[in-house]
């Protein structure tokens, strides 16, 4: 199956893993509309909704960079109508805008817990749900969520509770729908990276140049989103799932390529959060 033709509505998508699943899309000449608040460049981070859409034609899609919010209600509608309007429908929503803090429950700002609720678990169900008619018409429609299993081991739950609540949340409302919209035929998953990705979040937000250098390329994210989007809908729907287990069963056994720094051995990169690996 390929993505040829179908039309995804994204949440973010300027830069990093968004971007990427964006540009392997459109590979296949899918087209893509992305909202985003990015439409200045941005001091420190590379990438507007604008440079996104010039990466998206020059791959081979079609692009509508959509200048908006996710917690704006009146954005999410705009963006639904702007995207049916160019591309005739939506068969594709991906929830991959998100807000990351790892601050602890005493020393986390009020804002920013309101903030990583609002984008993260709010923006997803509203997104999603925003989209639903149209899902309803499209062949194989998928919704997919960057957001983790549910792992509710107290290493887990207590690490950062404020993040982890809204990521979880995240991953509720796929299930949610999944489980609601079934017998339409509308697949809802959750993917999430076995390592750590070299994306602008991990290196200011986790942990600088060392993290980058043990984590691996977003190219494993965007590889493993389209191996779920090309599922079929009806059969492929309901799960959590590791993006390189994702691929595994697609049968790679080789992430060498996906190391961020050429070389790196597997047994040197560090394992993303929420996940117990051996």
């Amino acid at each position: 199956m390929s993505l040829a033709g179908k039309t995804i509505l994204m949440s973010g998508g300027s830069r990093g893993i968004g971007l990427a699943i964006a540009l392997r899309a459109a590979a296949d000449g899918a087209n893509v509309a992305i909202i985003a608040k990015t439409s200045d460049p941005h001091p420190k981070l590379e990438g507007t909704i604008h440079t996104a859409a010039e990466e998206i034609r020059a791959a081979g899609g079609n692009a509508l960079p959509i200048h908006g919010d996710v917690r704006n209600d009146e954005d999410i509608a705009r963006a639904i109508e702007l995207t049916v309007a160019e591309f005739g429908g939506i068969d594709i929503v991906i929830n991959n805008a998100s807000v990351i803090d790892l601050s602890g429950s005493i020393d986390l700002a009020e804002k920013k817990y309101d903030l990583m609720q609002d984008v993260n678990v709010r923006g997803t169900f509203m997104l999603s749900r925003a989209a639903i008619p149209y899902l309803k018409q499209a062949e194989n429609p998928h919704i997919l969520s960057l957001s983790p299993p549910l792992n509710l081991t107290p290493k887990w739950l207590g690490a950062h509770t404020g993040y982890t609540l809204a990521k979880y949340g995240m991953t509720m409302v796929t299930l949610g729908l999944a489980a609601e919209f079934a017998d339409d035929g509308i697949a809802a998953n959750a993917i999430w990276p076995e390592t750590t990705v070299a994306t602008a979040a991990v290196q200011f937000v986790l942990g600088g140049d060392d993290m980058m250098r043990t984590s691996r390329t977003v190219e494993v994210c965007s590889d493993a989103a389209y191996a779920v989007l090309t599922q079929p809908s009806r059969e492929y729907t309901g799960r959590t799932v590791v993006m390189e287990d994702v691929l595994r069963e697609q049968g790679v056994t080789d992430f060498s390529k996906y190391a961020a720094v050429p070389g790196t051995p597997d047994s040197e990169l560090y394992p993303d959060i929420f996940l117990d690996l051996d």
